[in-house]
């Protein structure tokens, strides 16, 4: 027996391209009740792979302002301070949130800081006006050091 349309949602439904928040609302309420053949699931799986991505480039980016920020506490040790100090802890502290929320991301950490090393490198040769080569082709430092809290190099 064929059952009649539900009733829809909304008396005008939300365009993915004109109400982006409104369109979320309505799709999760969608997919909450049970209509998954009113949702926008094309739509809904580009959404959801852009937020992977999103999370993984959030996690290279907290590594790479980690890893610049120790390249210039190593090589530019007269200019260290409470700032630089600050970055380090606060970004150490988003990579052990975001890799306990994704342990499939925390699983890449090796794959994630080569990628965001070269950029720390770029950055930190930029910001302190050093040569490239004052700075190591490869990472000096090993995944636990650059999640410890509290490791500064000398």
């Amino acid at each position: 027996m064929a059952h009649a349309k539900e009733k829809p949602l909304f008396s005008a439904p939300a365009d993915y391209e004109d109400d982006f928040y409104a369109w979320t609302y309505e799709q999760a309420e969608l997919l909450r009740l049970g209509r998954f053949d009113e949702a926008d699931l094309p739509n809904i799986i580009e959404e959801l792979e852009t937020l992977g991505r999103s999370e993984r480039s959030a996690l290279v980016s907290s590594y790479r302002l980690i890893l610049s920020h120790l390249l210039k506490w190593r090589y530019q040790p007269s200019y260290q301070s409470n700032s630089w100090r600050n970055t380090l802890r606060r970004e150490r502290r988003q990579v052990a949130k975001k890799e306990e929320a994704s342990p499939a991301l925390s699983a890449q950490a090796d794959r994630l800081l080569i990628e965001a090393y070269d950029d720390a490198r770029l950055e930190a040769a930029d910001e302190t006006d050093l040569p490239l080569g004052t700075f190591p082709l490869a990472c000096p430092w090993t995944l636990d050091q650059i999640r410890d809290p509290d490791f500064l190099p000398e």
